[in-house]
């Protein structure tokens, strides 16, 4: 396992000391199933935006839970493997829940990013409240159109 690959707890110190020495930590997350160049160009935009990029990548349990039963394709292990294997990323952390809101409580990036498939007033509540607290800049990352993970895996369902 990649020594990038760190509890929720630990990362929120390191995003504490990247804020003490007057780094932007910025943060996203989600399932990250089948990595595709669309994660791929979305991270890369992500990091572009502050000094270190990490990435909440959901659990097995609450992928499952949000995408059905057949999925995830692929462990949060070795999701989170692969995430912190690309240069962009510096920090990966697995979360168990289904919404980012604990991660985004012990991280406070200052920015967090989402797709342009999102609008500031689609994402959680819960999850937007944490991060208007913490004084995040919420930014959205154009939408890379064509590239799903759900619309690869419709593919191979028809192969």
């Amino acid at each position: 396992m990649s020594a990038n690959v760190v509890e929720v707890d630990e990362l929120g110190l390191i995003s504490r000391q990247l804020r003490s020495s007057g780094k932007r930590l910025v943060a996203t997350n989600g399932c990250f199933d089948l990595l595709h160049v669309g994660h791929v160009r979305y991270l890369q935009a992500a990091r572009a935006l502050g000094d270190a990029l990490a990435v909440g990548v959901n659990g097995d349990l609450s992928v499952r839970a949000l995408k059905g039963e057949r999925r995830p394709l692929n462990r949060e292990r070795d999701r989170a493997e692969v995430l912190a294997a690309l240069d962009c990323v510096d920090y990966v952390a697995i979360f168990p829940e289904v919404r980012a809101t604990r991660f985004l409580e012990h991280i406070q990036p200052a920015v967090y990013v989402k797709g342009g498939d999102y609008q500031p007033q689609t994402l959680d509540p819960e999850e937007r409240a944490v991060l208007e607290k913490a004084g995040t800049d919420i930014r959205l990352v154009p939408f890379e159109k064509g590239y799903s993970t759900s619309g690869l895996i419709d593919r191979m369902d028809c192969a």
